[in-house]
C-alpha cells in the first residue's frame, strides 16, 4: 500500500510543477508582448504622460543655488513652515526600540533621493542649503553661550548634512561672517618675572 501512495503522490506532484511551469512561462511571454506593445506607442502619448506626471518629492537631484535659499528663509513660506523657531527644533527622530542611538543616520540621501522615511531637518527641505554664505540658516545650529556647532544629538542633523554643517561654518568664519570670541586666558606673570629678577640679583 505505501509504495502505491508515494507513486500517486509523486505523479501527482510532477503534474502540479509542469503546470506552475506552463503558467509562469506563458506569464512571462504575455509579460513580454505588453512590454513590446508600449515600446512600439506613439512618442506623442509617452511625452503627455511625463509632462502630466507630478514631480518627485524625493528626487533631491536638483541643485538649488544659495541666493534662492537666502531668499526663502525671508520668504512668507518658511514663516507658514517654521514660524519663529529654529529649523531643527520640531524635528523628532524616529528609532526602533525605548533609547534613541547614539548617533544618527549616516545620510539621508543616497542616489539621489531621499532613502528613509524620517529625513533630517536639513534634507528634509530642499532649500535649505548649508552654504558658508547663507548665515542666518549656519547660526541656527551655533549656540549663542559658547559658540560652538551644536551637535546632532540636539539638532538631529545626519552625520553627512552635520559635517557639511561644521565646514560651512568654519568656512564662514575664515571669512568674516560670522563673529566668535577668541577665549582670554588670564596669566599670573608675577610668577615668571618674580623669578627672572631674582636671578639677576
Amino acid at each position: 500500500m505505501l509504495p502505491l501512495a508515494r507513486g500517486v503522490y509523486g505523479s501527482l506532484a510532477q503534474i502540479t510543477r509542469n503546470s506552475r511551469l506552463a503558467l509562469h512561462t506563458a506569464s512571462v511571454v504575455r509579460g513580454k508582448a505588453e512590454a513590446a506593445a508600449e515600446n512600439e506607442a506613439p512618442a506623442e502619448n509617452s511625452e503627455e504622460t511625463a509632462a502630466n506626471a507630478a514631480p518627485d518629492a524625493k528626487d533631491r537631484t536638483n541643485k538649488i543655488p544659495v541666493e534662492t535659499s537666502i531668499r526663502y528663509l525671508k520668504s512668507a513660506a518658511y514663516k507658514t513652515t517654521y514660524g519663529d523657531e529654529f529649523v531643527w527644533t520640531q524635528y523628532r527622530r524616529n528609532h526602533k526600540g525605548m533609547y534613541a542611538p547614539r548617533k544618527t543616520r549616516k545620510t539621508c540621501i543616497r542616489q539621489g533621493k531621499i532613502s528613509t522615511g524620517n529625513p533630517c531637518p536639513i534634507c528634509r527641505d530642499e532649500y535649505l542649503v548649508l552654504d558658508y554664505r547663507n548665515t542666518e540658516l549656519l547660526q541656527q545650529f551655533i549656540s549663542p553661550f559658547s559658540g560652538q556647532v551644536l551637535s546632532y544629538s540636539k539638532t538631529g542633523l545626519c552625520q553627512k548634512s552635520h559635517l557639511r554643517l561644521t565646514v560651512a561654518v568654519e568656512q564662514a568664519r575664515d571669512c568674516g561672517l560670522i563673529t566668535y570670541d577668541v577665549p582670554f586666558r588670564e596669566y599670573d606673570y608675577s610668577e615668571y618675572y618674580g623669578k627672572q629678577e631674582e636671578q639677576k640679583k
